[in-house]
C-alpha cells in the first residue's frame, strides 16, 4: 500500500495511491496509536494523481538520522565502523516533499551534497522497544535525501548546522507499507546520471536494531522518520541540478536545486 499526503482542490489530506488514482482517507494514518494499516478508512473521494500535488508523506516531529551506517561509505570516508549507531537530528522545518526545491544557503563557501537514504516511518509511539517488536511500530518506508553542507560539518565538529537548513530534508514520494526493507537497491541520480548505487543489505545497523536503540534514548512519535544512512558515492549539488533518490519497491523522490534568491522569489 502506498500512503500519500497530497493537496487537491486546495485541501491537504492523506490518501492511498492505487495506480494513478488517489483514494482519500478519512483522517490520518497516524490518528490512533497502533491503528493497523488494513483498518484505514476511506472517505469516498478520489482524484487523479496528475491533478494532485504530492506533499512530504508525513509531518515528523523530528528526523533521526544515521551517520556512517553503510560499510562501503565508511571505507569511502576513511571513518571507523562505529561501535553503536551514530545518530543526529534534523528539525521538522527542514522537510520538503517531492518536486520541491532544495534551497542552497548564501554562504561565503559552501559544498552541499546529496545523500540517498532509506527512511523508516514510525506508525505508533515507540519507547524502549525491543528489536523483536520493532515492526509493530513501523508504518512503512520512504525515500530521504539527507542534504548536507560540508564546510559547516567540517568546521563545527558536529553536524547540526550542516544538516538543518530549511529544505535540507526532502522526503517522499509516499510511504510504502508492503516491502521487505532488508535488501533493496538504493540509488541517487544527479541530472539523470547515477551517482550512488548500493543495497540496504550493506547497512551496518539494521532497522529493528535502530528502532530499539533510538527508542531507548528518545520517544519516537507517529510520523517521525529514521533516515538509515547513506551509501558510498555522495557528491555535490549546484543550482539548476535535478537530484533523484530511487529505492527499489518504493519509487523516486525528485527535487530541484536552487539558490536562496530563487527559492524566495
Amino acid at each position: 500500500m502506498r500512503i500519500v499526503r497530497f493537496v487537491a482542490q486546495g485541501k491537504a489530506r492523506y490518501g492511498v495511491l492505487e495506480g494513478d488514482i488517489i483514494r482519500s482517507l478519512r483522517g490520518s494514518p497516524f490518528t490512533r496509536s497502533g491503528i493497523p494499516v488494513h483498518s484505514l478508512k476511506f472517505d469516498g473521494n478520489a482524484c487523479d494523481l496528475d491533478k494532485a500535488k504530492l506533499l512530504a508523506p508525513c509531518t515528523p516531529s523530528k528526523l533521526v538520522c544515521l551517520g556512517v551506517n553503510y560499510r562501503r561509505h565508511a571505507e569511502e570516508t576513511g571513518l571507523p565502523i562505529p561501535a553503536v549507531p551514530l545518530i543526529f537530528l534534523k528539525p521538522s522545518t527542514a522537510v520538503i516533499g517531492p518536486d520541491e526545491s532544495i534551497v542552497l544557503p548564501p554562504l561565503p563557501k559552501r559544498r552541499v551534497d546529496y545523500e540517498a537514504e532509506l527512511g523508516v516511518v514510525i506508525g505508533q509511539r515507540a519507547k524502549n522497544v525491543l528489536a523483536a517488536k520493532a515492526n509493530d511500530h513501523i508504518l512503512g518506508y520512504t525515500c530521504v535525501n539527507d542534504v548536507s553542507e560540508r564546510y559547516a560539518q567540517r568546521d563545527d565538529g558536529q553536524w547540526t548546522r550542516s544538516k538543518s537548513y530549511d529544505t535540507f530534508a526532502p522526503i517522499g514520494p509516499w510511504i510504502e507499507t508492503d516491502i521487505n526493507p532488508h535488501d533493496l537497491k538504493i540509488e541517487s541520480y544527479l541530472n539523470g546520471e547515477v551517482r550512488q548505487s548500493a543495497r540496504t543489505s550493506d547497512l551496518i545497523f539494521g532497522i529493528a536494531e535502530l528502532v530499539s536503540f533510538i527508542s531507548g534514548i528518545m520517544t519516537l512519535l507517529p510520523g517521525d522518520v529514521i533516515a538509515t544512512g547513506t551509501p558510498s558515492g555522495i557528491g555535490r549539488m549546484n543550482p539548476g541540478d535535478v537530484v533523484e533518490i530511487k529505492i527499489e519497491g518504493i519509487g523516486t523522490l525528485r527535487n530541484f536545486v536552487v539558490d536562496q534568491a530563487q527559492g524566495e522569489s
